[in-house]
């Protein structure tokens, strides 16, 4: 197959090196900054493209790999959800103490524009990067994650033999906030899934609540996604059922989800919790507000961003190394949103 040249004015670009290296842009930004994590044979492979293609990069790269930046990139999925607040503070305060900025990128407002998060970040020269929740760039992290120190934080995906993970105990506080919604007498109990191995781990503990009461017959679950639109529909499917099968309690991924529930609930005249009882998971500043009053677990949020601000740094002082992963206990915040079964 004959290759595709570039006419002797236009300059190569790194797109270019990453394409005959056979590598992505992020690693070779890495090779350019003289990154220690990178492996010598990618490393090699990424000279040898910048050799047969004459790249030369500009000032900015050249600096970057004299040094190294002393920031940190953090990534959240969608900016919207306020439950990474707390959790973004931790980290920053972490990070901030010893010495090193951060940079804060979205990656649903970067897919919409057509770029990626994680490059954005490798090509600001970034020491290491946060993964905070839930991510759709999981390919991608994967692609780096041996030549950048890379922690997962309040996520379990991907799960890489060189990335770190800090979250809460998420089958602990699902079987928490389940025991709860039967300790109040309810017996037709819903949980509203979301996505990835935290919602499969919620599940887990949502269903053995229901088995240790003799209720697993009566264990509902509904794919209910992690936003407060893609709720509506789950809960408008549940409530929709004759009062005398429709569940009386509801369970939701997150706190997000919980206000798409109370959401319909309210436009079926529903009367929570007298009618239906609601419960979030996060206790994120929404679940706080006083006309909300919602039940949700805590999932310590602010210590699991102090915890991958530390696992961060000492990655990248000792990149080689297992992967570690720490788990922060979970409480039941017990607000207005909950009550008796109705009889």
């Amino acid at each position: 197959m004959e290759e595709t040249q570039k006419s002797p004015s236009t300059p190569v670009t790194i797109r270019d090196v990453a394409e005959r290296a056979g590598v992505s842009k992020s690693l070779v930004s890495l090779v350019l900054r003289d990154a220690p994590h990178v492996s010598d044979t990618r490393r090699a492979a990424v000279l040898a493209a910048i050799a047969e293609l004459g790249y030369r990069p500009n000032a900015h790269a050249r600096g970057l790999s004299r040094a190294k930046t002393r920031t940190v990139g953090l990534i959240v999925n969608d900016l919207r959800n306020p439950w990474f607040v707390e959790l973004l503070e931790g980290v920053s305060a972490t990070l901030h103490a010893s010495g090193h900025a951060t940079l804060l990128t979205d990656s649903r407002t970067d897919q919409r524009i057509g770029r990626s998060s994680l490059d954005t970040l490798i090509q600001q020269g970034v020491d290491g990067i946060v993964v905070i929740g839930t991510t759709s760039e999981g390919d991608a992290v994967a692609r780096i994650a041996d030549d950048l120190p890379v922690v997962l934080a309040g996520t379990l995906d991907p799960d890489l033999p060189a990335v770190d993970i800090v979250t809460n105990d998420d089958e602990a506080g699902a079987h928490q906030v389940t025991r709860h919604l039967l300790e109040l007498g309810h017996t037709r109990i819903a949980y509203l899934r979301g996505p990835g191995r935290i919602s499969e781990l919620r599940e887990q503990g949502f269903l053995r609540a229901m088995n240790e009461a003799g209720l697993a017959a009566h264990a509902v679950t509904e794919a209910g996604g992690m936003s407060e639109e893609s709720a509506h529909a789950a809960a408008g499917r549940l409530l929709s059922a004759p009062e005398g099968e429709r569940v009386t309690a509801i369970f939701a991924f997150n706190d997000a989800s919980a206000i798409g529930v109370l959401s319909v609930a309210n436009t079926l005249g529903l009367r929570v919790p007298a009618d239906l009882s609601v419960a979030g998971y996060d206790n994120s500043p929404l679940a706080k507000f006083q006309v909300v009053s919602l039940t949700s677990v805590d999932t310590g949020n602010f210590a699991i961003g102090v915890q991958a601000g530390t696992l961060l740094l000492e990655r990248m002082q000792h990149p080689v190394q297992l992967q570690r992963v720490q788990k922060v206990a979970t409480s039941l915040a017990v607000r207005g949103s909950t009550g008796s079964a109705p009889s």
